[in-house]
């Protein structure tokens, strides 16, 4: 599917991997199949959607009411993905970084919107989380397919172009200004938890409240099914032994997303390299966790767990607490395998 094809998440692709383990949780009929007295039955649908399946799970009275809320969910992920994609040459995200620099454009609100939010995040990590690092991103999808890490002078270049205070937000409206030519935006770190949220937004019109909506590893949980108190979500934890398992969560009315490396990595030089770049070096992680965050919006979870991975096991830990975040940090290498928990997360979880 244009628009974020397969494997391109580099500034943050959620594990493919954990998502169908939490996807069989989820879905799994034993959990949620009791219809509630009204009738409503239990729909499921899946498209291939922003480089990953798209799935959303609800709740409706009738099959015609359930396909026509689908239909929405998708055609409103198609819209997104023409606004927020970096792979589309005509999309509005890439209209805006081919225009001359320094000259004001004016965008569309959705654009705006999460450009503010990428843009805050970035000045709350000091960096960590930056949608201007498309130049770094791209170069590291060439270092992992020819597995040899960029050359000192091609890192200077894309750095050139890359950096959060090279783009610029009008406080009063919808015009972005990039202050230097060929810059490159990547939404990658949280387009599908925007999309997922839109997604269930759809779905709430039409008057569907019991639903889940997953993009990748980006989950939008709405009510739960009737009779259950949440929506069954396996979240892969160490037991004391250091193994990795999964626990299950039953949530409803928030958001969870997972990102690490388990699955999704480069070894160059017999060096272990994650799929995550860092953007404040260009070069992909070295540190192996894995990073859950539960909040009330999936655009919120979505770019925190990528924006803590790659500050790492304290200062993820740290940022998590400075902002009431629900976290989990789950170590996958090192002699220290201890679980950390945000104060929130034990607060709401444990």
């Amino acid at each position: 599917m244009p628009g974020f094809p397969e494997g391109r998440g580099l500034l943050s692709e959620h594990m493919a991997v954990w998502f169908v383990i939490l996807l069989s949780a989820v879905f799994s009929s034993g959990c949620i199949s009791s219809p509630p007295e009204s009738g409503w039955r239990l729909f499921h649908y899946a498209q291939p959607r922003m480089g990953s399946d798209f799935v959303v799970k609800f709740y409706a009275p009738d099959e015609a009411v359930a396909r026509r809320a689908a239909a929405e969910v998708f055609e409103r992920v198609d819209v997104l993905n023409g606004i927020f994609s970096d792979y589309e040459p005509e999309s509005e995200l890439s209209r805006l970084t081919g225009q001359p620099a320094g000259q004001p454009v004016k965008t569309s609100l959705e654009l705006f919107s999460i450009l503010q939010r990428g843009q805050m995040l970035a000045r709350e990590t000091d960096g960590a989380f930056d949608i201007t690092a498309g130049p770094y991103t791209r170069l590291w999808r060439k270092s992992r397919r020819q597995k040899r890490l960029a050359v000192a002078e091609e890192l200077q270049a894309a750095g050139r172009i890359a950096g959060h205070k090279k783009l610029q937000l009008d406080p009063n409206g919808p015009n972005v200004t990039c202050l230097v030519p060929n810059m490159r935006l990547d939404l990658g770190g949280i387009a599908k938890g925007w999309a997922a949220d839109e997604a269930l937004a759809v779905l709430s019109r039409h008057g569907i409240h019991r639903a889940l909506c997953a993009a990748s590893g980006d989950f939008a949980i709405g009510g739960p099914p009737p009779g259950r108190d949440g929506w069954p979500v396996k979240i892969p934890t160490l037991d004391q032994q250091g193994n990795l398992y999964e626990r299950t969560y039953r949530l409803s009315d928030c958001a969870v997303s997972t990102s690490g490396d388990t699955f999704q990595f480069v070894e160059i030089g017999g060096r272990r390299y994650s799929h995550i770049v860092d953007p404040r070096t260009g070069v992909g992680l070295t540190n192996r966790i894995m990073v859950t965050v539960i909040a009330i919006k999936a655009r919120e979870t979505d770019c925190q767990a990528t924006a803590i991975s790659v500050l790492g096991m304290e200062k993820g830990m740290q940022h998590a607490d400075n902002n009431g975040l629900a976290v989990v940090i789950t170590p996958l290498s090192g002699e220290d395998r201890r679980v950390r928990m945000s104060r929130e997360w034990r607060r709401r979880f444990e």
